[in-house]
Parts: C-alpha cells; structure tokens; sequence
C-alpha cells in the first residue's frame, strides 16, 4: 500500500501525538469510571488516526485478477488548419485523418484495446469519426493533454495516438504536459512544404525612441512556392493605407525584412497592418495580413540632469530636452562654495521634488527611484557621497533605470575608477590606452573630434539622424567637429560602441558606448562640447536635438513604473487570456500583500471587473485572466494598494485578432510532434508504421495495468469504518450516562 499525500517521518510523529493529546483531554476530566475513560479515549484516538490515514490517501495497485482491458486515446486535430486541402495533393486534412482511422487505425486497435475518439482544438471532446471537423479557432495541446491524462485518472492507459499537423497556439507547455502522462504515438497529417503561400511572418511596433514621434514598424515576410518573385507590402494605419513596397527575396523561400517609419497620434491607440495582395493559388489567404498596435503615448519620462559645473552643455541639454513633450526634467547646477564653505547649488524642479534635490542629489531610495533616467554631466566623483554612489548603482541594476555619463571632469584622472559606478559604464575606467580598435574593427578611420558610426551604431535607435543608412550616414558627416574627447578604455564584455572619433595620432577612440547593467542600461558620451553640433550648425539642422532625445528615451526604455502590466503578445479570441501584474512600492520593494484592482473594457464599451491572484513562487507578482471574445482592442488599467497607501496605477491597450495563430506557418510543424512524443517516452510515427504502433501499445499494456493504482478512500467501506467508530464512541457515552 502506498499514499498520494504521504508524511515526513516527523510529521507522522507529530500527527499521532497530537491525536494522543486530544483524545487524552477529550475525557481527562470526565468523572466517570477509570476503564471506561480510557475505552472512550481509545476510541477517539482511533478515529483521529482513520481520518489521518484516510487524508494521506492510502492507494493500492490493481492485482492480477483485477485487470481490465488497457485504453488507447486517439487524440485527432479539430482545429481550422486542419481544414486546408493540401493532404495527398488536394484532399483536406481532417479528410485525411479520418480515412487513417476508419481504414486503418481502428480496425487494428479496436479488437485489442477499449479505444476512445476524442477531439481537440480550444478543448477535448468525444467525436464519432464520421463527425469530425477542422472549425476550433485554435489548438490548446497541452490542455488536451491535461484532459486526457483527467479523463483516464484510475484506469489503465496503454498510450495515446495523436493526429495532427503540429499546430500548437495554446498557452501551455505540451511537452511538459505530454511528460506526465502515457507514451504519445503522433502521427504528421499534412506537407513538410506549401505548393504557394505568401505570409507575414511578423510585425513589430517598436516603442519610440526616435524623436517626432516616429515609430520603427519591423515586418518579416516569406513566399513559398514562388520563386524568387518580388513580394509586394502594403502598410495600412487604422485600415487606411500609407505606404507601399515592393521588395525581392534573396531566393527561393528566403524570408524578407522590411522596416517601416510611421507617426502614430500620440493621444490614441494606432494599428498598423501590413498585409500581402492574396494570389488566386494560395493555399491561405488569412496568413496574408498581420496587425500590430501602437499604444498611446504614456507619461513623460522623467530625467534628472547633474552638471558638475556651470557651462554650455547644461542649458544647451536642457533646451534640446524640454522641447521634447515626451520628457520631464529636473536639473541641478553645482554652483560653488558660500561664505561658509557649503556647497551651492542651482535647482530647477518642481517643488514636490526639488526639497530632495537641495543638497545637490537624491539621498534615499524614493527620492531617486522616481527619475527614470539619471545624467551626470561634468561630475567629479568626490561630487557624490559613497552611499549616493551606491544609490545610482542600485537605480540602474534593481531600478531599472537608465545612466548617461558625460563631460571631461567626469572621466579626468581617478574618474569614477574604484567607485560603486565603476562596473556600470560600459567602457572601462583604467588602461586607458585611448585606442577603441578592438571594438570597432572595420569601422572606417574618423577625422580628429569627428564622428563615424561602427556597424553597431548604424542600425542603433540612439543614431539615427535620417531615415535610409545613406542618408543616416551623410547626416553624421556634417555634424561639426567636438573640442576634444576623453580616452577610455575598451568596451566591457556585453557592452557595444556605437560611434568612434579620431583622437591624435588618428586612432579611433570610443565616443558612444551603451550596455545593460542589472535591468537598467547605461550610455557614456566620452567627446566634449557637444553643443558645437547646435551652435556650428545651421538652424534648421536638428541633429543635437534628435541625438540627446533619442539618447535619454533609449536609456528611459527599460525603466519600469512601480505598477507594471504585461501582456500577451498577439492573442487571437480567446476567454482566459493571461495578464501579468507586477506591484512595488515607491523604493521598488516587491509588495506581494498589495491589493489589485484589474478593469478591462471591451471594443463595444463593455467594462468588466477581473480579479488578480498572487504568484506563490513570485513575490509582488500577480495573475489575472481576461475574457476577449471577438477581436479588437481592449484596455486594460490597474490599480495597485498596499492598505490605504496607493502604489500606483497602470494602463494599456492590448489587440486581439490582429493574427490569426492557426494559419501561422501552417506546414506540418514536425518539431512540436517530436517534442512532445519524446517527453512522454513515444515516438513519431507514419501511417505506413501502423503496425508499429499497435505492437507498441500492447506492450505498453500490462505495464499501464499494472502501475493503476486503486484509491482506497474513496470506497463506502472506508466512510463505513469512519461512521462505525463515531457511532461506537456515541454509543458508550450514552451507556456512560454522558451525553
């Protein structure tokens, strides 16, 4: 006999000496006769330790002469891909798969095993076979599994026949399901190839860094069956078209990339659509258009600007960033000594933030934690306290925040070397050779203080100053010379150097560097005097502007607020879609007691209240699930408190429809079958090896039988026992004049 819920040694210990304990006190006190005391006592000690056992579930196998005859589950694809008529040359899927079961499979299974038909798509259900359909709106594999593995529970299972194309868009992980229950036996329906199919493999919105507003939408399309004939894109905003290309693959079925620059309205949710013309041939027409949405612009990022000195690069930064609407910034000017020997500063900031700002920098964890991005400009280390050092660190790694380090007096002599920062920068702070050579190899020789992009910075959001690479390129060229630049070290394993300058003698040195650092990033601007490129050039030309912007809303990108929602990525229609919710206080310490409160409004103005549940295993985290029948665009807001204390608030848009996961890449996906036949100890098989399969079975059957296990609670003798011990222990009190 073993146990489904099984004790520790001690807690079996513990569980019979608390028993002991109650029964005892139970009639410890009762005046009645000495043996009959002790008679009751025993009997509730019994009764204690039957429901003890009866909790730990004792379970015992199925004998020999219990056996039944072992199960098969032919699991077989209801879903709408199986639906495409490319099976044996123009036969549908489904057609295929029910000409394998009736012609071959159940004849030979049916006189050895009890087989059960049953089919899947958003859920498991039985099917005669002549009933079988392609219309489920998605595949859930691994719940099917789950299912089956709940539907089977106290019966022998010899293994599981799975029919399917591979198709997987669930939720789950089905080899991780598969791993849990009876040998898969899965058998590919459809063509490794499509005859003619154009798709969108993808279309990605990036968040905006670039400055105006302008978003990089990144498509990825195939063609398969076409050769090398051009693939014609059409880019669609809100379903009005803005943009046309047409683009060659580099050869057969080779895909093609294409990015597209778009200005969304700010103040509205955006979708953008780029879709193919459907050819009268193709296979699919629904994997011809994908959506992507591009979300309303959030708060202005917070930005907090530390000039070591007075001078030039503070008021020129601080214009180019105030004219950015997206941005917020507080700065601080280090001004000198009064009479008495305190340092002086200036601040500009609101009130409710400059109090924290008057002794020149953020002391404590919530006073900094609320910028986003940190930038300290000309300052000397011996500027910041250890701890405040210490502090920046932690924004950058804990925070998520983002660090631009700048200006010649911070990287003079000692630098930030041997400090808290010292890791956070990109470049190293000691052998300063002054050569950024190993760095940028190929990377054409730059004029001295003038500016060349590596092969990294040419595709870098921060460096973009013109749309096409050429035009990107000419831009740069023309930015005016800087007045010199310091010489650091080579880039830390993991950093990237994104422009290189000329320094004497004509070697290149780093100018721009960028890393991650924890979950935050950080940036170094090594050159100086950065405003010539405002102040040199001629007015219409933006380039410092569009650089510094795009510089601080890259290093703001990774800066969570306290309250953060995260969502699925282009979920078709669906009940139970999944939302992540995660909650921190004001100084980011995770608060898994916080309170959530999750609103969703559909596209018809529905609003529903959903309910959030704590992750065990994730402190401060939580889960919540939404209901998004029909395709559209939900919003989504949360709000987060810890008592009477508000944490924060979070909010955002999250389109639904806007791909169709069934017709992605509806090849007979061969990886999925793989998968999850090995993890459940199968094997994928053809329809040639039937017989295998069967012989498989039956030997996989007396080992099914024999490791079922009968539950022994759940039997009326067990609740028999139960109710006989209670009513014995009822009877003696009675017969002991208690009631």
């Amino acid at each position: 006999m073993t146990f489904a819920n099984p004790l520790p040694a001690w807690a079996i210990a513990a569980v019979l000496i608390a028993a002991f304990a109650v029964a005892w006190l139970a009639y410890h006190r009762v005046p009645i006769a000495r043996p009959r005391r002790y008679a009751l006592s025993a009997l509730r000690l019994i009764t204690l330790i039957w429901i003890a056992i009866c909790l730990m579930r004792p379970m015992v196998r199925v004998t020999d002469g219990e056996r039944h005859d072992a199960a098969v589950a032919v699991l077989v694809d209801g879903s709408r891909s199986m639906g495409l008529a490319d099976a044996d040359g123009s036969r549908r899927r489904i057609d295929q798969a029910r000409t394998v079961l009736n012609d071959r499979l159940l004849p030979a299974l049916s006189s050895r095993f009890h087989t059960d038909v049953l089919q899947f798509g958003e859920r498991l259900s039985p099917v005669e076979v002549g009933a079988l359909s392609a219309t489920a709106r998605r595949t859930d594999l691994a719940a099917a599994l789950q299912a089956v593995r709940d539907r089977y529970r106290g019966r022998p299972l010899a293994g599981i026949v799975l029919l399917s194309d591979g198709g997987d868009n669930g939720s789950g992980d089905a080899a991780a399901a598969a791993a849990a229950g009876a040998p898969i036996y899965a058998i590919g329906i459809g063509p490794r190839t499509l005859a003619h199919d154009r798709e969108v493999v993808s279309v990605t919105a990036a968040e905006s860094v670039l400055s105006d507003a302008v978003v990089d939408v990144a498509v990825s399309a195939v063609a398969h069956g076409y050769g090398a004939a051009p693939i014609e894109l059409r880019l669609l905003e809100n379903g009005r078209q803005i943009d046309h290309r047409t683009v060659k693959p580099g050869g057969a079925d080779a895909p093609i990339s294409e990015t597209f620059h778009v200005s969304p309205n700010r103040d509205v949710p955006t979708i953008y659509t780029v879709e193919i013309p459907s050819a009268a041939d193709e296979l699919v027409g629904e994997n011809n258009a994908r959506s992507a949405l591009v979300p309303a612009a959030g708060r202005p990022r917070r930005v907090l600007l530390v000039q070591g000195a007075p001078g030039f690069e503070h008021s020129f930064l601080r214009r180019a960033w105030a004219g950015d609407r997206g941005l917020e910034v507080d700065s601080v000017v280090r001004k000198g000594r009064d009479d008495s020997g305190t340092e002086t500063f200036y601040v500009q900031a609101p009130q409710s933030r400059a109090n924290a700002l008057l002794g020149g920098y953020p002391n404590t964890r919530e006073a900094l934690f609320q910028y986003d991005v940190i930038v300290l400009a000309n300052v000397e280390p011996d500027q910041l306290l250890t701890a405040q050092l210490a502090l920046t660190r932690a924004f950058v790694a804990e925070r998520g925040g983002g660090l631009l380090v700048l200006g010649a007096r911070g990287f003079q002599r000692q630098g930030l070397r041997d400090t808290a920062l010292e890791d956070v920068l990109p470049l190293e702070a000691t052998d300063r050779a002054g050569s950024a050579s190993e760095s940028v190899q190929g990377t054409a020789s730059p004029g001295r203080n003038r500016v060349v992009l590596t092969a990294a910075g040419e595709d870098h959001p921060v460096m973009q100053l013109g749309g096409e690479r050429d035009a990107n390129d000419r831009r740069w060229a023309a930015v005016p010379a800087l007045a010199s630049v310091s010489p650091l070290g080579a880039a830390r394993p993991g950093a990237t150097v994104l422009a290189v300058t000329g320094g004497p003698g004509g070697a290149a040195r780093a100018l721009v560097a960028v890393q991650r650092f924890g979950d935050g990033r950080s940036m170094v601007f090594t050159g100086e005097a950065s405003w010539r490129w405002r102040m040199f050039a001629p007015t219409t030309d933006q380039s410092y502007e569009r650089f510094w912007r795009q510089a601080v809303r890259w290093l703001a990108q990774s800066a969570p607020d306290p309250v953060t929602l995260t969502l699925p990525a282009a979920p078709a229609p669906a009940d139970g879609i999944p939302l992540t919710i995660g909650a921190r206080d004001a100084a980011y310490a995770a608060r898994p007691d916080a309170d959530i409160a999750v609103r969703v409004t559909a596209p018809d103005g529905r609003v529903e209240s959903v309910r959030a549940d704590p992750i065990a295993a994730e402190a401060g985290r939580f889960r919540a699930a939404i209901r998004a029948p029909e395709a559209g665009i939900y919003k989504i807001s949360v709000d987060a408190r810890r008592g009477q204390t508000a944490l924060g608030t979070s909010s955002a848009a999250l389109l639904v429809g806007g791909v169709d996961p069934e017709m992605t890449d509806p090849r007979l996906n061969e990886d999925t079958l793989q998968r999850v036949a090995r993890a459940s100890g199968g094997a994928v098989m053809t329809v040639s090896d039937l017989e295998s399969v069967v012989s498989r079975l039956e030997r996989a059957a007396p080992a099914a039988v024999l490791a079922l296990r009968r539950d022994l609670w759940h039997t009326g003798w067990s609740f028999g026992i139960l109710a006989a011990l209670l009513a014995a222990e009822w009877l003696f009190r009675r017969a002991s004049g208690l009631r």
